[in-house]
């Protein structure tokens, strides 16, 4: 009778990244930017979906930003302009934001405002 609430959240999360995930899609000119969010830690890949290689990764567990002792939003922020500076070094300059089924909201909007003030386009 009483359902799991964080199982419901889970699967209703994963809904909303499948309806996300049937229009965008990350090619070679324009990968996609993906965000993943755990409890503590933020992870960012960049993915060419019709090859399926992850290109860049990156997480809040790298050495470059593990010394960051802020708030979890500035960690995010840091994250990622860290993974735009990486991309414009392959030379990827557009991307395609993927946000994971989660609300663009506090550590999501961080990364992605992080990334293109650091010269990503999406």
């Amino acid at each position: 009778m009483y359902a799991n609430k964080s199982k419901i959240r889970r699967e209703t999360r994963i809904a909303r990244h499948e309806r996300i995930r049937k229009n965008a899609s990350g090619t070679a000119e324009r990968p996609r930017l993906c965000v993943r969010r755990s409890l503590n830690h933020m992870y960012a890949q960049i993915i060419n979906d019709q090859t399926g290689v992850s290109l860049i990764q990156i997480s809040s567990l790298a050495p470059e930003l593990r010394s960051n002792d802020g708030a979890k939003s500035e960690v995010s922020a840091a994250l990622g302009k860290l993974i735009a500076e990486r991309a414009l070094e392959k030379g990827i300059k557009k991307v395609v934001f993927d946000r994971g089924g989660y609300l663009y909201h506090g550590r999501v909007k961080a990364v992605a405002e992080a990334a293109r003030e650091a010269g990503l386009e999406f």
